[in-house]
């Protein structure tokens, strides 16, 4: 590949979902991109990276590719090199690395990326968090569960996303069947499950706290509070993410902790997402990814947020002096209120149809700043069980949050016009 003449280089490591935003914010600073991938064939289940945003794609699958990438990427002599979506987060950590750039490191990146180990790390460092075990016994998940005698807990992958397999246990018999499931399943990201991770329940409100790091220091880019609603058959699922105020409680008793989080697990560079139950207790960690909130649009929080994770995240990484002087150790300013809505379906079929004046109806509300639409058709749709079988997602923000409110309800009339099925 021929770089263009003086522009910088900076590589993307599995640029897929929200990752996709990186190459504009990075042309926006005046750096080409090139993307990395981590896996010989690309990922089915999320949103793949737009190649045509790319100068070229290189393959790094296993070990043996290495040496051979790290000789490609010296010859471009790179700027940056940053994980796009969790599947890359330890392949960035290695190529920053060896590339001597601004890395988070290998030391640490499996506490990055495997929930288990990420929470031990926490437990090592005297930090507030779940007690837990990781199988790939069904029967040692549920004598784990049993021993502890205080349901409920909770059964999930060890290195998924999105709620993937995420499953709250309240018997013996439910601890049995979801592990089950869990080891008979691959990831969202196309790995086969081989262990389970059991937790204790962390009972509060769940929080998202997103950040953006430069040497060391963080900027808060956002708090949005988890509003929850419960399907038919008992599951909790997430509704709607709610913009918080920076000043309003309990947001810097939760950036406090998440600070102490992100020292333990060296996260010193880049985007992280983190999801933090206030517990009783106090905050908690769920868990946190080394890469940008899945539910980030960049124009979204330009008008709610007056700025973005991905052009944060492009500015640290290119000019780093110029991130911590504008914004190292300080935190955003709502400019005004915002709501996220993962809508939920009972419909169950095939798409046959998006029918654009369904879309168009939902889009003219006042509020809303942008439909979502996640089907197209000849893909299942079923009903909503979790994050991933969510069919819509819409953003709202308005200087009048009344706006929001009447906008959600009529969204609830509307969405499930958007669909036909076969």
């Amino acid at each position: 590949m021929t770089p263009p003449q003086d522009q910088p280089i900076a590589v993307i490591v599995d640029g897929y979902s929200t990752g996709n935003f990186l190459p504009t914010a990075f042309a926006r600073a005046g750096v080409s991109v090139v993307h990395v991938r981590s896996s010989a064939e690309p990922m089915a289940s999320m949103l793949a990276p737009n190649l045509t945003e790319y100068l070229d794609e290189l393959v790094c699958a296993g070990d043996g590719d290495v040496d051979k990438t790290v000789a490609l990427l010296t010859e471009l002599k790179p700027v940056a090199v940053l994980a796009g979506q969790e599947p890359g987060v330890p392949l960035a950590d290695l190529l920053s690395e060896r590339l001597g750039l601004a890395t988070n490191g290998t030391a640490r990146s499996r506490a990055r990326r495997d929930k288990h180990e990420m929470i031990e790390t926490l437990r090592a460092a005297g930090i507030r968090c779940a007690d837990q075990t990781r199988t790939a016994d069904v029967a040692e998940a549920v004598a784990w569960a049993e021993a502890r005698g205080d349901y409920p807990v909770v059964v999930k992958p060890l290195s998924s996303a999105s709620s993937d397999g995420v499953t709250i246990c309240r018997t013996a018999d439910e601890v049995a069947a979801a592990a089950e499931a869990v080891l008979a399943a691959v990831d969202i990201f196309d790995h086969q499950n081989t262990e389970v991770l059991v937790q204790s329940y962390l009972d509060g409100t769940e929080y998202i706290v997103d950040t953006v790091s430069a040497n060391g220091e963080h900027y808060l880019c956002g708090v949005w509070q988890y509003d929850k609603t419960t399907t038919a058959t008992g599951s909790r699922i997430y509704d709607r993410d709610v913009l918080l105020d920076a000043a309003e409680s309990p947001v810097p008793e939760l950036l406090a902790y998440l600070e102490t989080v992100l020292s333990a697990l060296g996260i010193a560079h880049g985007p992280a997402h983190a999801e933090v139950m206030m517990t009783a207790e106090g905050p908690a960690l769920v868990e946190v990814g080394a890469r940008l909130n899945g539910n980030m649009n960049p124009g979204f929080h330009d008008v709610c947020l007056g700025t973005n994770q991905a052009d944060l995240t492009a500015l640290a990484y290119v000019h780093p002096s110029k991130f911590v002087a504008q914004y190292g150790n300080r935190r955003y300013t709502r400019r005004q209120p915002a709501i996220v809505h993962n809508t939920r379906t009972e419909q169950d079929g095939v798409v046959s149809k998006v029918d654009q004046e369904a879309v168009a109806a939902l889009a003219a509300l006042p509020g809303v700043h942008l439909v979502g639409v996640k089907l197209v058709p000849g893909k299942r749709i079923r009903p909503t069980t979790d994050l991933l079988s969510s069919p819509l997602r819409v953003f709202l923000t308005s200087p009048d949050h009344a706006d929001l409110e009447s906008a959600y309800d009529a969204i609830q009339v509307l969405k499930d016009k958007v669909y036909r099925t076969a």
